[in-house]
This record gives C-alpha cells, sequence and structure tokens, in this order.
C-alpha cells in the first residue's frame, strides 16, 4: 500500500471519529435543550397562577383604595362646611364685640365718671355738716 492509500484511511477514520463525537455532542445539546423547554413549560405552569393571583389582589386593592376615596372625601366636605360655620361665628363674635365693646367701654366711664361725682359730692356734703 502507498502511504497516501495509509493517509486516506486515516484521514476517514479520523473523520468518522469527529462525526461520531459531532452526533454524540448533538444529541446532548439536543436533550439538554428539551431539559430547558420542560423547565421553561414547568415555570410557566406555575407562574399563570401567581399572575392570575397578583391580578386578582390588584384589583381588589384597586376597589378598596376606591371605596376608602368615599368617606375621605366626605369627612373633608364635613371639615371644610365646620371650619366655614366656625369662621361665620368667629366673624359674627368679632363684629358683635366691636359693636358692643366701643358703647359699652362708654358707659362704663360715663357710670365711673358718674359715680366719682357722686361720691366727692357725699364726702364734701359730710365735711361740711
Amino acid at each position: 500500500m502507498e502511504l497516501i492509500n495509509i493517509f486516506y484511511i486515516i484521514l476517514l477514520a479520523s473523520s468518522s471519529g469527529l462525526c461520531i463525537a459531532l452526533i454524540i455532542y448533538l444529541y446532548k445539546i439536543t436533550r439538554s435543550v428539551n431539559k430547558i423547554e420542560l423547565d421553561i413549560k414547568d415555570l410557566t405552569r406555575q407562574i399563570k397562577p401567581l399572575i392570575a393571583s397578583t391580578t386578582n389582589f390588584s384589583e381588589k386593592l384597586n376597589f378598596i383604595s376606591n371605596e376608602a376615596k368615599q368617606p375621605i372625601m366626605i369627612i373633608k366636605e364635613v371639615v371644610e362646611d365646620i371650619k366655614d360655620r366656625i369662621n361665620v361665628i368667629l366673624e359674627f363674635e368679632e363684629k358683635l364685640r366691636k359693636g358692643v365693646e366701643g358703647p359699652l367701654t362708654k358707659l362704663l366711664n360715663s357710670l365711673s365718671g358718674i359715680s366719682n361725682g357722686i361720691n366727692a359730692f357725699w364726702n364734701n356734703y359730710k365735711r361740711r355738716l
């Protein structure tokens, strides 16, 4: 046999070995991809109820927050109404005080002056007697 034929045989044997190794590694890669696919399907199956539960929880939370807004708005309106009424009462009290205070002070000063005048008169009258 010639040397070229020996090289051809070695070349064919090594290429056959490489093809067999390639087939084995492709089988392992395919098996790994199939496992990953099964894991993803299982994960998807487990996540779907979690997503549904989270969506349900979010909807209930939105409902509760919307329900809570109504009483808060009512309380806010009541507080504003009470605040307005208190302001009206305070304004009335201020007007009343201003309206009564000035004349009342003048009256008290006049009465005090009359009282002082009467006291002075009696004291002077008692000294003359």
